[in-house]
């Protein structure tokens, strides 16, 4: 196709909204921003709110990108036909211009994991590349276009912890007790709800719900991975501690050890003491190279 159809056909399509906004959203004063760095359980939580705001429509893979709207997945078209407040899904780093925010973070060590198994699914590694390798790109950023987990996760904690436009949630407290973290997410969206509209909420969001509609419906949002692997893998935490040889752990650890240790994450191969010596020397989001 030559580069004068091709802008033709890209104007035609942004003028039926049929292109995907991106960046270029149009941010309105009551919408909420879901964020959270890739593979830290953005897309379970899209399902729990999903299901939670929508009782009388269930979520699916094919209706997601619909109720918990992707700008870089959504027609521009569909999310100007929403229902307001929007709840919208983001990976970005700090953004000013986002009204209010829930924010997801999970341990490093798991978040590296999940992502070297979700890389493989997309065929953007072999299965015999070696997680040390992934590790060091993962610790240098170049995993995702969101910057490292370390930039990424500060931007928002160090921009916007304490503020009542905030709030934060840790996968791990999701996983232990996911009724009483929806509970909170509730509360901030000012959503009337009750116990049995969250349990039925959180039954609908399981991970062997997903696994099941994932199987069923062919629904284009990891267009040409794998098939013998699932985007939902073993949706739990503390995977690190099997998965991750222990000079890897310790290279994430020395790189964010105060970071995690502020997140409430126990380290496996730095004391308090150390922790709180990189904290004073402000290399919470040092990356080593």
């Amino acid at each position: 196709m030559s580069s004068i159809m091709k802008h033709f056909v890209a104007t035609y399509r942004r003028a039926l909204g049929l292109n995907r906004p991106g960046r270029s959203l149009i941010i309105f004063d009551d919408d909420v921003f879901l964020v959270s760095f890739p593979k830290s359980g953005n897309t379970w939580t899209r399902f729990l709110l999903a299901n939670l705001r929508f009782p009388n429509e269930p979520a699916t893979w094919a209706t997601i990108n619909r109720q918990i709207p992707d700008p870089s997945a959504t027609l521009r078209r569909d999310f100007e036909r929403m229902p307001r407040p929007r709840i919208i899904k983001s990976h970005e780093c700090f953004d000013p211009r986002y009204p209010r925010v829930i924010n997801i973070v999970r341990d490093p060590r798991d978040v590296v994991v999940s992502q070297y198994h979700y890389h493989r699914k997309i065929r953007r590694i072999e299965d015999d590349s070696p997680i040390e390798k992934f590790v060091t790109r993962f610790l240098n950023g170049e995993t995702c276009p969101h910057g490292s987990w370390g930039q990424n996760v500060a931007t928002w904690l160090y921009t916007s912890e304490g503020s009542p436009r905030y709030l934060q949630l840790r996968y791990e407290d999701l996983i232990a007790d996911a009724p009483r973290e929806m509970a909170k997410v509730a509360s901030f969206l000012n959503l009337p709800t009750s116990p049995e509209l969250i349990a039925q909420a959180v039954e609908r969001s399981s991970a062997d719900r997903m696994r099941q509609l994932e199987k069923q419906q062919q629904h284009g949002l990891y267009k040409n991975s794998r098939q013998d692997m699932t985007f939902v893998r073993k949706a739990g935490s503390g995977g690190w501690q099997k998965d991750l040889p222990t000079d890897q752990v310790a290279r994430i650890e020395n790189a964010w050890g105060p970071l995690m240790h502020h997140l409430g994450y126990q380290l496996a191969t730095q004391s308090p003491s150390e922790v709180g010596e990189y904290a004073a020397l402000g290399t919470a989001t040092n990356v080593p190279r």
